[in-house]
Parts: structure tokens; C-alpha cells; sequence
């Protein structure tokens, strides 16, 4: 009887030492800490073991120490924990800690790619932002390889890189970027245009329309010029074209002269016929609509308006040089 009665008092014991351990092991781990001021950005890489991790969280001051972290995982023996970007800015208890990761609440940012930027264009806002490098992201989109099966003849991602908002993290690679903005391509294709539809040429008289006027009612007006004069065999003699002439023969200088307007190069449409190889510019959505589905009518010429924004159109070539009379004379004053 007496062991039997000693067993029952072991037993009792065990029972309240356990339950005293858990609860210091819970309180240990659910004690909220910060050990640094503002924010605190952790990249954690894929394959980094609980030990490294709790060390580091430690070391930045996310967790009180490594051990607290140690404890959250045993816990939760068969959890896995995500690899990314992770930005602290309140004090959090380890469980709280080891929640997010294991969740995957990764820091991510907006990066907004404006309508008509080509990828000179972006790449100097990814300097800019210091989110990488312009000349990574020149070499990426200069890799026509993610939208070859839609349009064969690009050689390059100039005109598919979709401008829209998106969401990055620290670790998106210019790949990683070029793939997400030529998939919301496909997107707005596939939901703006008919089978059949020669991508390139839609594309290409898109940017056209995207760089000449930011006037949305205008666009397939805008559309309707280019095609009406690509059906009567004229040149388009669209200054943008000259433009990126220029900047891909490292000869801009922020405005058109003359000896831009002679260049030879295939962009140029003021010495070639026809539409240029590619496109000029990333369009919008609006943009591509337009050249998709051009306004029906015989308009041959515009000019902008003398007051600016918008644009007179013109169907004869007399029409034309008054109203381009009227922008310089206003221009003059």
C-alpha cells in the first residue's frame, strides 16, 4: 500500500511538473519582444535550417534569443518554414514570429510600370527605385524567348511588358519581373483580341497609338490614321518611331532633328514604309483596343491642337498644313 501510495504521489508530481513546464515553455514563447527601433528587414534563404534561423533572429533583435525560436518550432515539429523577404516592426512573441514564416508573410512592394514606357523606360525606374540593376533588366527583356509562341518575329520584350501595378519582393530577379509583365500581357490579350490576330502587327500599331496621344476617346482615331495610310501605301511618318530610332542608335538628344528624321534605321518611319519592325513602347490595355478595332473613317493626317492635349484630324493633305499652320503660329505666341 505504501509504494502503491508513493507511486500516486510520483505520479501527482509529474503530472504538475509537466504542467508547470508547458506553461513556462508557453509563456517563454509567447512573450512579446523588440530589440531593434523602426523597421527590421530579414531575407531568409531557402534551405536555412531552424538553428541558423533562430541565431539570426536573435541577432537582429527579432526574438528575444535563439532558444525562445527553438522552443516555437518544437512546438511544431512538422511545420515548414518559407523561404523570402520578412519586415518587422513591432515587438512579437516567438510563436508569433515562427507564425509568419511558416505562413509565408512575406514583404512585398508595388513597382507601377506607367502606360508607353518602353524598356529603356523601365529600366531606369528599376535604378532609380534601387530595386536592380537597368542594365539586368536590358538583358532580360532583350530575350524574346517568354513570348516567342504568341509572336515569333519579336526580338525583343519591347511592347509586352505589360504596364500595371505589381507586386515584388526584394529577391524578384529581372526574369522573375519580365515573366510576370508579359503573363499580364497574355491576360489582356487573350481577353481583348480574336484568334487569328497578328500579335506583332497589333501590338507594334498599338505602341504607335500609345506614344501619340494619352487622349483616350482618341485613340482609334489615332488607330484609324495609321491603318488608313498603311492601306494607301504611305509612310506613317510617326515622329515616336524616329525617337526610339534614335535611342537604339545611342543618338537621342531629346529632341528630333533633322538628321534624325534621315536616319535609316527600320524604326524610322519617315524613311521606311510601313509599320516599324516591333513595337516602340509597352500599351495599355485602351491602346491596344484601339489598334485592335481602329474608328471607321478617312482620316489621313493629325496635328495637336493649338491649345495642346488633343488633336485636329485631317483627311486631305491641305486640311492638314492649316492646322499644322495654326500650332505654329500659337506656338509663336
Amino acid at each position: 500500500m505504501e509504494r502503491r501510495g508513493a507511486g500516486v504521489k510520483l505520479l501527482k508530481l509529474a503530472v504538475v511538473f509537466a504542467v508547470l513546464l508547458a506553461l513556462l515553455v508557453g509563456w517563454v514563447v509567447s512573450s512579446s519582444f523588440q530589440g531593434f527601433t523602426g523597421e527590421k528587414t530579414l531575407i531568409i534563404k531557402r534551405g536555412t535550417g531552424t538553428l541558423a534561423l533562430g541565431r539570426e533572429l536573435a541577432k537582429e533583435g527579432v526574438v528575444g534569443s535563439a532558444w525562445q525560436f527553438w522552443l516555437a518550432r518544437a512546438l511544431h515539429p512538422g511545420t515548414k518554414l518559407q523561404a523570402g523577404e520578412y519586415r518587422f516592426a513591432t515587438a512579437d512573441s516567438a510563436i508569433g514570429i515562427f507564425g509568419r514564416i511558416a505562413r509565408g508573410d512575406i514583404y512585398y512592394f508595388e513597382f507601377t510600370v506607367p502606360e508607353g514606357s518602353n524598356m529603356f523606360d523601365i529600366a531606369k525606374l528599376l535604378d532609380e527605385k534601387a530595386i536592380m540593376t537597368g542594365d539586368s533588366f536590358l538583358k532580360a527583356a532583350g530575350d524574346p524567348t517568354l513570348i516567342r509562341d504568341l509572336a515569333p518575329d519579336a526580338t525583343s520584350l519591347e511592347g509586352y511588358l505589360f504596364p500595371s501595378t505589381y507586386r515584388m519582393t526584394r529577391t524578384t530577379n529581372a526574369a522573375q519581373l519580365c515573366r510576370l509583365m508579359t503573363g499580364e500581357f497574355r491576360r489582356e490579350w487573350n481577353r481583348l483580341a480574336s484568334k487569328g490576330a497578328n500579335v506583332n502587327a497589333a501590338v507594334t500599331l498599338a505602341s504607335l497609338v500609345e506614344k501619340e496621344t494619352g487622349v483616350a476617346e482618341e485613340r482609334p482615331l489615332v488607330a484609324s490614321v495609321f491603318a488608313n495610310r498603311l492601306q494607301k501605301k504611305m509612310k506613317l511618318q510617326c515622329d515616336p518611331t524616329t525617337i526610339y530610332a534614335a535611342i537604339l542608335d545611342h543618338r537621342y538628344r531629346g529632341k528630333i532633328y533633322a538628321s534624325d528624321l534621315a536616319n535609316p534605321n527600320p524604326y524610322n518611319t519617315y524613311q521606311n514604309q510601313g509599320l516599324p519592325p516591333g513595337p516602340i513602347a509597352n500599351p495599355g490595355a485602351a491602346s491596344l483596343a484601339a489598334a485592335l478595332h481602329p474608328a471607321s473613317g478617312d482620316y489621313l493626317f493629325f496635328v495637336a491642337k493649338p491649345e495642346g492635349g488633343s488633336h485636329n484630324f485631317s483627311t486631305t493633305l491641305s486640311q492638314h498644313g492649316q492646322a499644322v499652320a495654326q500650332y505654329r503660329n500659337a506656338a509663336k505666341r
